[in-house]
């Protein structure tokens, strides 16, 4: 992902200053980070919250891809403020992604008046994939939570372990880990007489590069914390 961004910001005149990974994570300082407009964090759950933080702490704006540290969202959130920082967040920076979400939140708003349809997710992912579900399925899975009214949680499996307990009242998230798969994710509405369903395939991780970069361009000048709804004006 860090190469695809990088490449990207390149091609549009951007001039990349710091490259920070786990074999110099010590010059992660904020005497480094102070020749940069803007941050773009792409690690994981084990480090964002503290990157973010070091981050607001020399005052450059940021824009964060990681996912699996949202139950420290408000800590991050509240922490952002205090420091008059700017943090963009959002579970999938493709464009096409942040378009299927809001494809996905107004088929869940159609179909919560039809309890004859049940509904369940699926997303596939590369093996190097750290959490399950990913970011994208769990924001997909709020979304239809906060439509469907007869679903009050939603509950993941993996393919080698189906999730024989849910409930009715549970919305079933499937994970498959499968190479080189970049992120495909499916909602589906079934009933005894038909289906319907939407997906999003991604073919490679431009899109997500790209809409990085464009959140980036956004942060810019910016105070406060946003996501990709602001950055494309949805």
């Amino acid at each position: 992902m860090g190469k695809a961004i990088e490449a990207i910001a390149v091609e549009k005149g951007h001039q990349i200053v710091l490259k920070i990974d786990i074999s110099n994570a010590a010059d992660f300082t904020a005497a480094a980070l102070s020749k940069a407009d803007v941050a773009i964090e792409f690690t994981g759950p084990h480090s964002a919250v503290g990157n973010l933080k070091i981050c607001f702490d020399a005052g450059i704006p940021v824009v964060c891809g990681s996912t699996g540290w949202l139950a420290q969202w408000n800590e991050i959130k509240a922490y952002c403020e205090e420091k008059n920082g700017t943090l963009i967040y959002a579970s999938n920076y493709s464009i096409g992604v942040n378009l299927f979400f809001e494809v996905n939140k107004y088929l869940a708003a159609l179909m919560n008046q039809y309890p004859e349809y049940d509904v369940n997710l699926r997303e596939i992912h590369h093996t190097e994939k750290k959490d399950a579900p990913s970011g994208t399925a769990i924001t997909l899975a709020e979304q239809v939570l906060q439509m469907i009214e007869r679903k009050k949680q939603w509950t993941n499996s993996t393919a080698d372990s189906a999730n024989n307990g849910s409930s009715a009242t549970d919305l079933q998230i499937l994970s498959e880990r499968i190479d080189p798969a970049p992120g495909t994710h499916h909602v589906k509405y079934s009933s005894a007489v038909d289906d319907i369903e939407i997906i999003h395939t991604a073919h490679n991780r431009t899109g997500f590069a790209g809409g990085a970069v464009k959140a980036a361009e956004f942060a810019l000048g910016k105070k406060g914390v946003f996501g990709m709804k602001e950055v494309l004006g949805l």
